[in-house]
């Protein structure tokens, strides 16, 4: 072996690389829980569901494969459709209300002008939460015109208020409920993005004498983007998967919420109570493609750039 010319250092030995193999299965074993997982609560029920909705339990003959019939019956079923078309008039509404809210409080907490930001930030978070079942009771009661609220104020004042849960107000209740919990929510995910607004922006708007309103509407919105869009696409998502709501105040309500109130609350009942599991598996994943198109459409649309 030749030596090294004086003044040079010796070659460093590398150790042998690890195989390619190796390293993949490397990559698959941190992997491996969460696929499990993934495979096991969200692809498995799948699978399961559009198993069941290609076949028909009938009365003679048991159970049969029918192929897509239980998605042609869904497609012309008026009950699917007045439920479908009642949560899409719930979203159009409600969603813009309670996103509106959430920013008004997100900015509001931004401004550093708020006293006992902290306290406010906790408090508008906390009905949040609240688990749905509780606060859907809650509000139950105190929209009561026996027993509840609206009651106890009809008694003092000597009048007459309108019932919340008659059938031409108890959506416009069950928008109320949903906006309590969830005006919160979405508040801390805009005010989170807030935070991260560089503060030279801030000092550039202020060089440039700008005004807190042109500071709104030229640095915090645009940079609000992103959350907003987030947030209307959960938005859209939970809309479409109205259940808890109606379902607990059915019972205080039973001439204004039926069973087919919801498309949630339909596939319940058909699964449950008509024990027609195979239809109610073909309406739940129509259901699921309907949200997912127009939760997709709202995503584009938010993220469209301004031409």
């Amino acid at each position: 072996m030749t030596p090294a010319p004086p003044g040079t250092a010796p070659p460093v030995r590398r150790p042998p690389a690890r195989g390619g193999l190796g390293r993949r299965w490397t990559g698959w074993g941190f992997l491996a829980p969460f696929a499990v997982v993934f495979a096991l609560v969200f692809v498995a029920p799948i699978a399961y569901s559009l198993y069941l909705s290609l076949y028909r339990d009938r009365l003679v003959g048991g159970t049969s494969f029918v192929g897509p019939d239980n998605y042609t019956t869904a497609l012309t079923d008026p009950v699917f459709w007045d439920g479908a078309s009642r949560v899409t008039l719930f979203l159009a509404v409600q969603v813009p209300i309670m996103l509106f809210l959430s920013l008004l409080l997100a900015l509001a907490l931004d401004s550093g002008r708020l006293y006992g930001r902290d306290f406010f930030r906790i408090s508008i978070f906390l009905p949040y939460a609240v688990p749905a079942v509780v606060a859907t009771l809650m509000w139950g009661f105190m929209y009561g015109t026996r027993f509840g609220l609206v009651g106890n104020a009809n008694d003092l004042l000597g009048v007459s208020l309108p019932d919340p849960l008659s059938p031409g107000l108890v959506l416009a209740s069950i928008g109320n409920i949903v906006t309590w919990q969830f005006v919160g929510y979405n508040m801390l995910i805009l005010y989170s993005a807030l935070r991260t607004v560089p503060h030279e922006l801030y000092e550039a708007a202020e060089v440039d004498g700008a005004g807190q309103l042109r500071v709104i509407t030229a640095v915090k919105l645009p940079a609000l983007r992103g959350a907003l869009v987030i947030a209307a696409v959960f938005s859209v998502i939970g809309s479409f998967q109205l259940f808890n709501e109606p379902s607990i105040l059915r019972n205080l309500a039973p001439n204004a919420i039926t069973s087919g109130y919801t498309p949630n609350l339909y596939t319940y009942t058909l699964a449950f109570s008509g024990q027609q599991q195979n239809y109610a598996a073909a309406v739940a994943i129509t259901m699921g493609l309907l949200t997912m198109a127009i939760a997709y459409a709202v995503q584009l649309f938010g993220m469209r750039r301004a031409v």
